[in-house]
């Protein structure tokens, strides 16, 4: 289970892709960067070429190591000056 009060503190990365609304949840232990990023560039890499041609973050301080996503697979990497909107996204994709 991803959310569970008594666990403590979540923290989810949700990559979900525009058209299909094809969605990939990785559970992390915390919002460093390094860690973060590792798991999103295994679940990209692992993903086909079609639905990881573009990424894009929102300005959360555990995106800040994206320049490795684009280098080490290829992904264009984009950051949303529209932080609300990547949210809302998220928001209505998982029912919340």
């Amino acid at each position: 289970m991803l959310f569970k009060q008594k666990l403590g503190q979540s923290n989810v990365t949700s990559l979900v892709e525009r058209v299909s609304r094809f969605t990939v949840l990785l559970k992390n232990g915390n919002k460093r960067t390094k860690p973060v990023m590792g798991k999103i560039m295994k679940a990209v890499r692992d993903l086909p070429h079609l639905a990881r041609r573009s990424i894009t973050f929102d300005r959360g301080t555990e995106f800040v190591s994206w320049p490795h996503l684009q280098a080490e697979t290829g992904t264009q990497t984009w950051l949303s000056n529209r932080k609300p909107t990547v949210k809302l996204l998220v928001q209505a994709n998982s029912g919340h």
